[in-house]
């Protein structure tokens, strides 16, 4: 299947899971907890593609269906590097510098109030394409999603 089918796809699917309240789902996708960015950074890097954090909140449908719809389809079936932020969590994770910090407390210093939000970064830790805020515009969340993901990918080659 072509590219431009699989984000068809992902619209599609993450508009009927918007309009049902997240009822359909054609993966059920769990992403990894952050632990140490500075690692997965490393790894994403490896494979020559930019580390996406999403910012997450437990109960937030909107998060639900970016993770099942989007995030997990690609990073289970295309191997995106992703890994969630919880937004209220105490949850210890080291940044990209290695220091510790509650996964709140890095989503403070990030400065983010809403979620889902999705940040691209690459080398050092540079955020490398705009940041996706919330998940209100279903109609057009895959391309957005697209072209933040092909910007952050120029930008760490």
């Amino acid at each position: 299947m072509n590219t431009g089918a699989l984000t068809r796809r992902r619209v599609l699917l993450g508009l009927g899971a918007m309009c049902t309240g997240g009822l359909v789902s054609a993966h059920t996708a769990t992403l990894p907890m952050a632990v140490s960015l500075q690692d997965e950074l490393a790894r994403a890097l490896q494979k020559q593609m930019p580390l996406v954090v999403m910012i997450s909140l437990a109960g937030c449908p909107f998060c639900k269906v970016i993770r099942e719809n989007y995030l997990g389809p690609m990073h289970s079936q295309q191997g995106l590097s992703v890994v969630q932020v919880d937004m209220h969590s105490k949850r210890e994770l080291k940044n990209f510098s290695g220091t510790s910090l509650s996964h709140e407390n890095m989503r403070r210093t990030w400065g983010i109030r809403i979620a889902p939000t999705l940040l691209f970064f690459g080398r050092n830790g540079t955020e490398v394409a705009p940041r996706l805020v919330g998940a209100s515009i279903p109609d057009f969340y895959g391309a957005y999603l697209d072209e933040r993901l092909q910007q952050a990918q120029e930008a760490i080659k």
